[in-house]
């Protein structure tokens, strides 16, 4: 028989432990209580807006009941603004981060003199959505057919010469480029797409590495032209686009991932879900074609993978700025 104290000690501890289990069940029974924000690091017509649209309206669509799955874009300084807002918001489950992980949060330390967040420890890492590599492009107006052709042009023009920066993947990517073969062409930055589509094609930019969910759109419209990706070897789907090693470009194996996050501290049973969900989107006949259209790979994952990823990606882009000699700002 158990004695008063050894009783009053069980009941004590049974009656902490079974708010925590009622807190998890409730939370997944009740979530989502209102509408989910899914925040976008570029602003509306860009790739980035483009991918994260379409996971909203997928993730609308698998929740039912009516729950809406809003967009928010929030732009500025290559996602750390969109990164940080995030980290900032309430820990319910109703603000989600879909974003190029790779180029956002394990780029961040390096790219950045000083940040306002942590990218591993202020998120919950849901899980990988999608794979991508960035795409070397020029105006069909130029003469250049090959990455040869364009480098031999701008060795000529050093400093005269001058491409369109976008995002960390590009930016690296056009920085490898440089590094490899001593070029001295001036970046010129951008906020969205539209502005540098119009300059590369006008003439007034060399070339720019822009993401496939809007190289794709660029070259249906047949002003511009494709010579490599960023990534060693072709991608399954750019098969017919020249990976860097074989275009000439030998220190470049650069695919930007796309991953799901929320601000830290979200319940478990939430977590679990949005990964369920989003692995239940990433297998889905629609996700299949649309990636496929936008020159883009799928990249099912979960928890533990973003996590790997990310840490290992976050020593990458420490080479990557190193040997690129990107400057932090």
């Amino acid at each position: 028989m158990q004695s008063r104290r050894t009783f009053l000690k069980n009941s004590a501890a049974a009656s902490l432990a079974t708010p925590l289990i009622g807190t998890g069940a409730f939370a997944q029974d009740q979530w989502p209580s209102r509408e989910i924000r899914t925040i976008c690091m570029f602003p509306p017509g860009t790739g980035a807006d483009i991918m994260v649209r379409f996971y909203a309206k997928k993730l609308e669509d698998a929740l039912g009941s009516g729950r809406r799955v809003i967009v928010e874009n929030r732009p500025g300084a290559f996602g750390a603004l969109a990164a940080q807002y995030v980290a900032n918001q309430k820990s319910d489950g109703h603000t989600i981060f879909i974003a190029p992980g790779s180029s956002v949060l394990a780029a961040a330390p390096h790219v950045f003199k000083s940040l306002t967040y942590k990218p591993v420890d202020d998120f919950e890492h849901v899980t990988t959505i999608a794979r991508l590599p960035f795409i070397l492009m020029v105006s069909v107006d130029r003469p250049w057919k090959t990455v040869a052709e364009l480098t031999a042009y701008l060795k000529e023009q050093g400093d005269k010469a001058s491409y369109a920066s976008l995002a960390n993947p590009g930016l690296v990517g056009a920085e490898l480029y440089k590094a490899h073969f001593g070029l001295k062409t001036v970046e010129v930055k951008y906020k969205d797409s539209a502005p540098a589509y119009n300059d590369l094609i006008g003439g007034n930019l060399a070339f720019t590495h822009i993401d496939p969910a809007v190289g794709m759109a660029w070259l249906k419209q047949g002003k511009v032209r494709a010579l490599c990706v960023t990534s060693a070897e072709r991608t399954k789907a750019l098969p017919d686009i020249p990976g860097a090693k074989e275009a000439g470009i030998m220190n470049s194996d650069i695919q930007a991932w796309w991953s799901v996050h929320t601000p830290k501290g979200v319940a478990q049973p939430v977590l679990q879900r949005l990964e369920q969900l989003f692995n239940k989107i990433a297998v889905d006949a629609d996700t299949m074609k649309f990636l496929s259209d936008s020159g883009i790979d799928p990249f099912p994952g979960d928890s533990k993978k973003v996590r790997e990823l990310l840490l290992a990606d976050i020593k990458n882009w420490g080479e990557y700025v190193k040997l690129a000699k990107i400057e932090p700002i």
